[in-house]
């Protein structure tokens, strides 16, 4: 089919029925494939509006300043990859340095950039010492030049704590995070403790790591998915776990129907709509005075590193102590309510009673003791279990701490831990909803509209008029490809608007064309 037409378009004389049959279809589809980049007036305005929005929709906020002159802050973080690489071995030394969100568009939009996301009281990088002098910082004022950009060399915060994330590295696998190839969800550490003091720093981790499992836990259930799910003797261990694995199991199945990528989440870890936030284990072993907590109000039952098999036994050691020790406590409950259920208890009480003195010295010694009991709710807790495990918490665990006077100084340590902190969010872009949603809002039309509106009256009419002129010029330009129901191509337009700006070869074509198109248009006046 391809081969006659090409000697048919040179023979256009003699062949001129078969020609005008034949090339009537490949006209049209060769018109629609030189002009697979033009489109309408609507069309394009239609793309336009929708590139602008989904534009907003990507980056929300505001570009126009540096978050530096506001301090320290939780904030989003970028590391720069291109500023800032990181050596191949780990144990090279190594400036890592990270920028606002503003600057990772504004000074970092051409490099390679890894969103660490909120990391608290962290000041910008950006234009500081830990950047050369020739990677400035283009929003913040120049001190030297009274100037808008070109800030660099400035000095940084010494307070910013910098952890593996600088280097693309999150996990407790040190995994090199490459967002195309990672499987499921990974969730950020509350954090403790930084790198420094032997916590992660807000690290990222797998599902699968936190539990001992690694980063491809997915791969292990799906080799033995019965074998988890039948066993007869979890039940027996403990009931709370077997029912959030019931719970969670159909929760996992639902998400991977919904999306392939998220594989389900590992044996004993808890479900997505379980908790609210997390510890790590490696936080929550630099501050084990945290582990009381494990397993009380606020607080889910601990998740333990080791695999299941050897996690099983230390529940049992558990058990077997809490089987022991409810006598001792309930001893000391009977004797602090002065209850006399038991003869065994009361006896030893009474048989020290030789004068009344003595006896008033115990009840006063018994009191004295009950009273830091009642207010330190820590000393009511069970024991802390054994093992290296992650602490998971609901919405309201803030509230199940103790603030007597000998727990307060722990919790002072990590504001996190009394207030829900508040990330800081630069301000939304123009035409940026309340909502966030920017869709159909802020295009360029409604930002000259309003831009109009504070031109004072006489520019604005000049203004005014000056479209009105544009546009009667481009309505004859329009209205001839309207008619002939042709697409107009790029070059069309070029054409056309170089003819209208007095460029030297659109002079000569705009002569030779003098005929038709240039009296039609002086006509429209």
């Amino acid at each position: 089919m391809d081969a006659p037409s090409l000697p048919n378009t040179s023979q256009q004389a003699g062949e001129a029925p078969e020609v005008s049959n034949d090339l009537t279809r490949p006209r049209t589809e060769s018109l629609s494939q030189q002009s697979d980049d033009s489109q309408t007036a609507a069309d394009f305005i239609r793309d336009q509006l929708q590139l602008e929005a989904d534009a907003r929709e990507a980056l929300p906020y505001s570009i126009e300043s540096c978050t530096k002159p506001l301090g320290s802050l939780r904030q989003s973080v970028f590391a720069c990859l291109t500023c800032t690489p990181p050596p191949a071995n780990s144990s090279d030394p190594f400036n890592p340095a990270g920028v606002c969100y503003a600057c990772s568009v504004q000074c970092h939009g051409e490099h390679e950039l890894v969103e660490i996301f909120q990391k608290r009281n962290f000041t910008c990088d950006c234009g500081t010492t830990r950047f050369t002098p020739e990677q400035q910082c283009t929003l913040r004022i120049n001190p030297e030049t009274n100037t808008k950009g070109g800030v660099h060399s400035e000095q940084p915060d010494p307070n910013n704590k910098y952890n593996q994330n600088f280097r693309n590295r999150f996990c407790s696998c040190s995994i090199y995070y490459k967002p195309q190839e990672q499987i499921g969800t990974m969730f950020q550490c509350m954090g403790l403790g930084t790198h420094e003091t032997g916590g992660c720093g807000e690290d990222w981790y797998h599902p699968g790591c936190l539990v001992g499992q690694g980063p491809k836990w997915f791969e292990k259930q799906s080799k033995q998915p019965s074998e988890t799910n039948g066993n007869g003797t979890l039940p027996t261990i403990s009931e709370d776990s077997t029912e959030q694995h019931r719970t969670e199991k159909p929760a996992d199945t639902n998400q991977v129907e919904a999306d392939d990528e998220d594989p389900p989440l590992p044996d004993g870890f808890p479900a997505e709509e379980a908790f609210d936030t997390f510890i790590c284990y490696k936080c929550v072993e630099a501050y084990p005075w945290i582990k009381r907590y494990a397993g009380t109000p606020g607080f889910l039952a601990p998740v333990f590193f080791q695999k299941d098999e050897e996690a099983l036994p230390s529940k049992k050691r558990k058990l077997e102590n809490d089987d022991e020790q409810p006598s001792e406590d309930s001893e000391c409950r009977k004797r602090i309510k002065n209850e006399s259920g038991e003869p065994e208890t009361v006896s030893p009480v009474a048989e020290p009673k030789d004068t009344s003195s003595s006896d008033i010295k115990v009840e006063d010694e018994q009191n004295f003791e009950v009273k830091p009991i009642e207010k330190c709710k820590l000393a009511s807790l069970p024991p802390a279990p054994t093992g290296r495990f992650s602490l998971f918490a609901t919405s309201d665990f803030r509230d199940q701490f103790c603030r007597c006077a000998s727990c307060f100084p722990a919790l002072k340590v990590h504001p996190q831990l009394l207030e829900e902190e508040e990330p800081y969010e630069p301000p939304l872009s123009d035409g940026g909803s309340d909502n966030g949603s920017t869709h159909g809002s802020g295009s360029l039309y409604d930002r000259g509209e309003s831009a109009l509106k504070n031109v004072d009256r006489v520019r604005a009419i000049e203004g005014v008029m000056a479209y009105n002129h544009l546009k009667e010029r481009l309505k004859p330009f329009f209205q001839q490809f309207a008619e002939s129901g042709k697409a107009i191509g790029a070059e069309d337009i070029k054409e056309y608007f170089a003819k209208l700006r007095g460029d030297e070869q659109a002079i000569k074509d705009a002569g030779e064309s003098a005929k038709e198109d240039h009296r039609q248009e002086q006509s429209g006046y």
